[in-house]
Formats: C-alpha cells, sequence, structure tokens
C-alpha cells in the first residue's frame, strides 16, 4: 500500500508542473460471497445433491479528472476459492480490464465517452450492469449524451471484432456483432419518464456459408411515480426484426407499487409479463421476449431460475410478488415471495395441457452496515415448484429446492488528491 501511494504521488508530482485543476480518486473492493446451491437456477435433479463454493470479486478503481476530461480504469479478478493451488505461478482468470474510458465534455451539457463502460438505464431491466455477478457486465462502446435539468439524452453504439483481422472472420465471441441505441429522459416534478431504443445485431452463417447480420429491435417506456409515501413505476417493451433469420415478435409489461407505512417499513406489490411461445406452436416466429442485457437477478426472483442465462425461448413467464422492507438503525432487512406462472400454453408431447402455474419462491434477505467501508449481506430462497415446472426445467420438484448467501463487501477509498 506504502509504495502505491508513492508511486501515485510521483505520477501527480510530474504532471502538476504543467497541468492544473486535477482529481484522482482511487478506490479498492473486495467482495467475497459464500453460496449453499441446492437447487439454484433449475430443479436438483432427482438422485444429486447440491454444493457450496465461494466466490470472490477483487476491483481496483482509479477515477481521474482534470478539467473537461474525466477518465475511469476499473481492473478486476474473479475467482473461486481454491480455482488454482496456493503455489499457483498464475491465476486462472487473470486480471481483466472492467472499465476503461475516457470522457470529454465539449459543454456543461454536452460530452462524448468512448471505452470499455457500464451502460445502465432506469431500472436496469433491458441495460444494466448485472453486478451481483462477481464478473458484472460492461461494454466496448461510444457514447453521446445531452443532460440538463430536467432532461437527458444518450446515443451509443458499438462495433465488435474477435481481432485486427486482416479478411472477413466469422465473430466467434457470444455477443453482439453491432449494437446502437437512444434512451431519452425527462422529469415532470414527482413523474419520470423514459423512452428506450435498441438496436441489437447478431452474426451468423447462413445455408451458404455466407456471413450475415441480423438486427432485432427492442423499444419502449419506463415510467416512475415518487413521492414521500409512494413508489411506483411502470414498463412496457416491445421486440421485433430478425435473429438467425427468424421473425421475432415478443413484449413485457409490469407495474410495481411501493408505500413507506413508517418510515422504517416499507410495503409493495408487483406484477411482470414476458411473452413466451406455446411448447406446441410449430411456428418459427421467436415470440419469447428477452430482456438481453438487463440486470435480471434483481427480478422474478433471486434463485435465477427465469433470464438469468437460461429460460430463453420458452413459454415466457408471469410473476406476482409482495415485497416488504424493513429498516432498523444499522440493518436492512426484506421478505419477497413470488407467485409464477406460464405466459403461454404448456402442452406435453402426448397433447396434455398442463397447469400454467409453475411454483412459489420465498426470498428472504438481510443487510448490515458492519462499519465504514464494510457490509455484510446475506438471504435465503426456497422454490416450491409445480409439475409444470418439472417439465420445462426437469429435475424433481418434490425434492427441497433451496439456496442460501453470505457476503462480505470491503470498499475503502485507499487514496484521495484534488488540486
Amino acid at each position: 500500500m506504502k509504495k502505491l501511494r508513492i508511486l501515485i504521488l510521483l505520477v501527480l508530482g510530474g504532471m502538476s508542473a504543467s497541468i492544473q485543476a486535477q482529481e484522482l480518486d482511487v478506490n479498492l473492493q473486495v467482495r467475497p460471497r459464500f453460496e449453499y446451491r441446492n437447487g439454484y437456477k433449475t430443479l436438483l435433479p432427482e438422485g444429486q445433491e447440491g454444493t457450496s463454493q465461494i466466490s470472490q470479486r477483487s476491483r481496483l478503481n482509479f477515477n481521474y479528472k482534470q478539467e473537461q476530461l474525466t477518465v475511469k480504469l476499473t481492473l478486476q479478478n474473479t475467482r473461486t476459492w481454491g480455482d488454482v493451488v496456493p503455489t499457483a505461478t498464475a491465476d486462472k482468470n487473470g486480471v481483466a480490464v472492467f472499465e476503461a474510458w475516457a470522457q470529454y465534455d465539449f459543454t456543461e451539457k454536452w460530452s462524448a465517452r468512448m471505452g470499455r463502460q457500464v451502460l445502465s438505464y432506469d431500472n436496469q431491466r433491458i441495460l444494466g450492469e448485472q453486478d451481483w455477478g462477481q464478473q458484472a457486465q460492461s461494454h466496448d462502446a461510444l457514447t453521446v449524451s445531452f443532460h440538463s435539468e430536467t432532461q437527458k439524452l444518450d446515443l451509443g453504439g458499438a462495433y465488435n471484432s474477435t481481432a485486427e483481422n486482416i479478411l472477413q472472420t466469422p465473430y466467434t465471441v457470444a455477443s453482439y456483432k453491432a449494437l446502437q441505441y437512444a434512451w431519452y429522459h425527462t422529469a415532470f416534478d414527482k413523474l419520470g419518464a423514459s423512452l428506450l431504443l435498441l438496436n441489437t445485431g447478431y452474426e451468423y452463417a447462413n445455408a451458404d456459408a455466407k456471413l450475415l447480420v441480423d438486427y432485432k429491435q427492442t423499444f419502449g417506456t419506463y415510467l416512475s411515480y415518487k413521492t414521500d409515501k409512494i413508489d411506483s413505476n411502470l414498463w412496457l417493451y416491445g421486440q421485433t426484426g430478425k435473429s438467425t433469420d427468424l421473425q421475432v415478435s415478443a413484449w413485457n409489461a409490469a407495474a410495481n407499487f411501493g408505500y413507506n407505512i413508517t418510515e422504517s417499513f416499507k410495503a409493495g406489490l408487483g406484477y411482470e409479463f414476458l411473452s413466451g411461445k406455446r411448447t406446441n406452436d410449430g411456428s418459427t416466429v421467436i415470440k419469447s421476449f428477452n430482456p438481453i442485457f438487463g440486470t435480471n437477478h434483481g427480478f422474478n426472483g433471486y434463485m435465477d431460475y427465469f433470464y438469468v442465462g437460461n429460460h430463453l425461448n420458452n413459454v415466457g413467464l408471469q410473476d406476482a410478488f409482495i415485497k416488504l422492507n424493513y429498516t432498523i438503525n444499522k440493518w436492512q432487512f426484506a421478505l419477497i415471495p413470488h407467485a409464477f406462472l406460464a405466459a403461454a400454453k404448456v402442452v406435453t408431447p402426448l397433447n396434455e395441457n398442463l397447469d400454467s402455474y409453475l411454483g412459489t419462491e420465498i426470498d428472504a434477505t438481510f443487510g448490515y452496515n458492519f462499519k465504514k467501508d464494510i457490509t455484510v449481506s446475506g438471504g435465503y430462497s426456497q422454490m416450491f415448484g409445480s409439475k409444470t415446472l418439472e417439465f420445462i426445467k426437469n429435475g424433481d420438484a418434490g425434492h427441497t429446492n433451496n439456496w442460501a448467501w453470505l457476503m462480505i463487501s470491503v470498499n475503502p477509498r485507499i487514496f484521495s488528491w484534488k488540486k
């Protein structure tokens, strides 16, 4: 730590002779998380047992500002405890660049940012950081922004390649080939309204091995209303375009209402619908909504049965839930029961119509601000699955399917300098 401080001071000393109005902030995050997985993401198969492990994120953040220029660099390592031997000479995952961007403010309202960056908007249903995942999510992109007191406009785009090629080469990374988006937000007193248009192009090879890019459009609105007592929101998104030469026609809608009963206790309820496709639907149209880059862990249950790397091109989902939050001193508690139903008919190969009810999940969490820069959080969840969920997910709904976790997050500021 002492050597790092000396190095930073030497660098700043060399710059300060000719440059004025500088700021540098350096902070660190160490975030280990224990998880007991016994039916996490999917029903536990019959005859199998759950497992436990500890994962960890370690980050070093550099934030630098010089007049109209802002630069951020975030280095991170994600690991599972024990994934290399104690005498290892190299790490399994190494050190990755999570963020590396430069932003220039042309005026007080207009700016441009280029490089590896987080794209996060509104409630992160479509574009989010996915911070629950130890690796999180960031994009190589260019963003142009306009921000005033009541209006915000972001225009962004990205174009991806596997390497610095000299000939047309298939894009083999499991991501989009090209992306463009526009996000607009305005506020009217207690009401906030946003519009999003996202265009994502994915590359594929046709029957003649020719490389093509099909574009899918995700578009819609997010509305929020907040007072001292009420915290509510609703959204509506549609999806159209094409994906691997298949037509897309899907939609997503939700409404949430929260009320502060006291300063410490808040209650809310909500409902979300994500369109799906009947299991016996023989058409080639993609009717199942895909949240794409959303922070999906924060929606539809913490056990991640739906849309966290799974449940795509499926029967969709209906999610009705209640949220109860209680805060006292340094403690925060939450209880969230979910009732899940399929959004489209579930029909077996024997032409038997199954009930749309998928199951009920109970999520209980806590958080504790142990001291400055240190927080402790944890939770317990249990899925009470149905025979229909067994049909969709396989596994054994009669087994106790549960999940528990405990996480410690240490976030100290290790250096701050301003001139």
